[in-house]
C-alpha cells in the first residue's frame, strides 16, 4: 500500500507533490490531512480508514466535487497484487459535474497509465545500483 499513500504516489505521479498542513508525519495513519494541487486547484484529502491492505480518503475540491477514494490490494498470486480503486465522488456544482463525466469518460485509459507508471516506479526501486 506504500504506493498508494500521499508520500508514495510521489514515486510514480507526475507532478503529485502533497503539502501537510500540520507537518509531514511519520506514519500516514487515519486523520492525517494533505493537500494536492492540480489545474491551479488545491484539493484537500484526509485519511479516512487504514488497514492492512487497504485505505479510504476522504476529499474535496471545493468547487468541483468531493467525496471518497478507496484503494484495496488483492494477491493474485504469490507474486503480483491486483490493485481496485473505487471513487465515490459527487459534483457541488454543474462545472464539477461536466469534469465528473469528462474524469469517468477517461477512467479505464488513466488506470491502464497508472499500472504503466507503478510498473516503471518499481523498477527503478528495485534495480541494482
Amino acid at each position: 500500500m506504500l504506493l498508494f499513500t500521499a508520500r508514495g504516489e510521489r514515486d510514480w505521479v507526475d507532478g503529485w507533490d502533497p503539502e501537510f498542513p500540520a507537518g509531514e508525519p511519520p506514519e500516514e495513519g487515519e486523520g492525517t490531512v494533505f493537500v494536492t494541487t492540480a489545474d491551479g486547484r488545491p484539493t484537500y484529502w484526509v485519511v479516512a480508514a487504514r488497514a492492512p491492505g487497504s485505505v479510504r480518503y476522504a476529499r474535496i475540491t471545493p468547487g468541483l466535487f468531493a467525496g471518497t477514494v478507496e484503494v484495496r490490494e488483492r494477491r493474485s498470486d504469490a507474486h503480483a497484487t491486483q490493485v481496485d480503486v473505487t471513487y465515490d465522488l459527487s459534483a457541488l456544482t454543474p462545472h464539477g459535474a461536466a469534469k465528473l463525466d469528462d474524469f469517468a469518460a477517461g477512467y479505464e485509459q488513466e488506470i491502464g497509465a497508472w499500472q504503466d507508471a507503478i510498473e516503471t516506479a518499481l523498477t527503478k526501486h528495485t534495480a541494482p545500483r
